[in-house]
């Protein structure tokens, strides 16, 4: 019995100890949680691999939309084949490998897929991932899908086109100039180039020019929320701004070498002859009253019913007696020489002297000369086309007539100050290198160019040779910086320098309809000597954001930023003369540029080069991108090195023919045309 309760006690003391006992707990703890952690951990593995897939195959679809609306550029999706999609895959491909992580569905039609509408482009991509732990659930795979865009977002652009319209142009690229008028000149080749360069940018088709052949034309714009807007300077000897500006930037008076009628007061003339009056039944009593100028009968003599001429303006008579007849009068017969003939007639002796107070021409004074403009002022932004001044014909009784002088809307360049050849820096005083500065006296005013009013002083002239035998420099002289020497002559001199205007520039603004674009491209017409420096320096004035149109130009009128850009495209060297009227007046007169009295061609050209430099260095530090474009053959080595230092780095481009310079400006509307994602 003793045995059992001892037995007993034991048994319940190793109960109490097995029940107070943890150090197995860990094992038993362990057991029960190993299914849920197994879940946890496999889960998180799983996930992680998940999340690195999708990011992969997010970043790859993003490269191949990227990669496929690059291809595709200004052209369409189905070009050359669908060549856009292709490239939009291959960079998918290279982006994702389908094998990776384990991941499945292999068929490359499963895993991508890029379509285009609207110039937008728009890709799926998908793919299997298999899982591990989490199998032990039930969850054997996952299918991961993302999608991706790429359109054409350009940011706020502006894009000013200054343009070599010389008479080069008409040539063809090799510089034959069999080509003149011809289709597949240079000009022809630079409005197809301009247009195509719209196309892709503005995302607009030009109806007359086909750039993608044989693939469809861009349609649908850019949207309004970009702001595109494109501006033309075309140039050759001088560039037409001047309607441009408003009335205020230009001057009232300006100097031109022009010429002034001298006029001159004729001495009195004197006339004697006999004056006769009536005939037949004529009393004596009559004729004594006509010879006393009284009233007799109806008749009331004056000096003009009487056989004299108009009193006007003075007119004095006296009546001698010639000893023929009887008191001191003339009694006789008509036709008789004092009292001959058979027919009575009465007549008196009359002298008249005649004073003229009409002035008459005398002679021409050819000089630079004040002329007075502001007649072309129609007030505001407002021109008139034309105004009248007294250097006219001579020839209609000797009289000075009034000309009409009309205005194209080319100009002459703002004070210049004295001549140098350093432009490093712009001196202060060369306010016609002044971008920016907003007139506000006279010699930071334009003066509008008058071929009408201009007069060389000579009958001709040949070569680059101005001289006494052809033009006539008189008396060469400088008096605050203008010519005196003057010429005074009968001689009727006409105007024999060379003048050409060519179209009127524009503004920048959104050219929303291409026919309007397509319009205006086709007016561009060649003609002219090539003068660099006057294209670039209004190309900056009217896209300066700080300049004479920083209210435009600064900013969007929404407040947003602008890139800029400069496309400067010329076919030839420089050709600057002695006998151009261009931007700077007459050089063989006025001296604007040089201080010979006969400057060379050599020392225009530089003048030419070296502001053009400067200027081209202007562009570059205001952080506007500048393109130079060098089209067509011939062009000295000289002028290559000196356009490609004008450009931006590594934005000079050298054509030869007129397909490498379409593709040019296609590969700059393509980098300007900056691609963003949208996703």
């Amino acid at each position: 019995m003793v045995g059992n309760r001892q037995s007993l006690t034991e048994a319940r003391a190793f109960l109490t100890r097995l029940a107070r006992d943890t150090r197995a707990n860990t094992l038993a703890l362990m057991t029960m949680a190993l299914i849920p952690l197994a879940g946890m951990v496999g889960g998180g593995i799983d996930i992680s691999r998940m999340y690195i897939v999708k990011t992969r195959l997010q970043h790859a679809c993003d490269a191949g939309a990227l990669a496929g609306r690059k291809m595709m550029g200004g052209g369409s999706w189905s070009a050359n084949t669908y060549a856009a999609r292709g490239e939009a895959e291959r960079f998918f491909d290279a982006n994702f490998n389908p094998n990776a992580y384990g991941t499945t569905l292999e068929a490359a039609a499963d895993r991508r897929s890029f379509t285009e509408a609207a110039g937008k482009v728009t890709g799926t991509a998908r793919a299997i991932v298999p899982m591990t732990l989490m199998r032990i659930f039930g969850k054997t795979s996952e299918t991961l899908s993302v999608t991706c865009d790429a359109e054409m977002r350009l940011p706020n652009t502006d894009v000013m086109f200054v343009l070599d319209t010389t008479g080069s142009m008409d040539f063809c690229p090799n510089g034959s100039q069999t080509c003149n008028g011809d289709a597949n000149s240079r000009i022809a080749a630079l409005r197809k180039a301009v247009k195509c360069f719209y196309q892709i940018v503005a995302r607009l088709d030009v109806p007359d020019v086909n750039c993608n052949t044989p693939d469809p034309e861009p349609s649908g714009g850019t949207g309004n929320q970009v702001q595109i807007r494109f501006g033309f300077v075309p140039y050759s000897t001088n560039v037409n701004v001047g309607r441009l500006l408003p009335n205020d930037y230009f001057v009232d008076e300006a100097p031109y070498q022009t010429r002034q009628a001298n006029l001159a007061v004729p001495p009195q003339s004197t006339r004697t002859y006999w004056e006769i009056y009536g005939g037949g039944s004529l009393s004596q009593g009559n004729c004594l009253s006509f010879m006393k100028n009284e009233t007799f009968g109806s008749f009331t003599p004056t000096a003009l019913n009487s056989g004299g001429p108009n009193p006007a303006p003075t007119v004095v008579s006296s009546f001698p007696h010639d000893g023929g007849a009887s008191d001191g009068n003339e009694w006789g017969w008509s036709s008789a020489s004092d009292t001959s003939g058979n027919t009575k007639s009465c007549r008196r002796r009359r002298t008249d002297t005649t004073t003229f107070y009409v002035e008459k021409f005398a002679s021409w004074t050819y000089n630079q000369l004040p002329v007075t403009v502001s007649g072309l002022k129609a007030g505001g932004s407002s021109w008139n086309n034309s105004f009248s001044w007294p250097v006219g014909d001579t020839s209609v009784g000797n009289d000075v007539t009034n000309a009409t002088i009309t205005w194209s809307g080319c100009i002459e360049e703002r004070d210049t100050g004295e001549p140098t050849t350093d432009f490093d820096p712009i001196p202060s005083d060369k306010l016609d290198l002044d971008i920016d500065t907003v007139p506000h006296n006279d010699a930071s005013r334009w003066r509008p160019a008058l071929p009408r009013l201009i007069f060389t002083r000579g009958a001709s002239f040949s070569g680059t040779n101005y001289d006494g035998n052809t033009w006539n420099s008189w008396n060469h002289g400088r008096t605050d910086g203008w010519q005196t020497g003057s010429m005074t002559t009968p001689t009727d001199y006409g105007n024999n320098s060379t003048f050409f205007c060519p179209t009127e520039a524009r503004k920048l603004q959104s050219w929303t309809d291409a026919s309007t674009f397509q319009t205006y491209v086709n007016s561009l017409d060649p003609n002219g000597n090539t003068y660099h420096d006057i294209g670039i320096i209004w190309g900056a004035r009217l896209m300066s954001p700080t300049g004479l149109f920083k209210t435009e130009n600064a900013t969007t009128p929404g407040g947003g930023e602008i890139e800029r850009h400069m496309i400067f495209m010329t076919d030839g060297d420089t050709n600057a003369n002695a006998g151009d009227y261009a931007a700077y007046g007459l050089p063989f007169f006025d001296h604007r540029q040089t201080e010979d009295e006969n400057p060379t061609k050599a020392e225009l050209d530089e003048q030419v080069n070296l502001r053009f430099l400067a200027i081209c260095q202007w562009v570059r530090n205001k952080k506007i991108t500048l393109w130079v474009v060098n089209f067509g053959e011939g062009q000295a080595q000289a002028t290559q090195d000196r356009l490609e230092q004008c450009a931006s780095e590594g934005r000079y481009f050298s054509n030869t023919d007129s397909a490498g310079l379409l593709q040019t400006f296609k590969s700059i509307a393509d980098q300007i045309s900056q691609l963003r994602l949208t996703k």
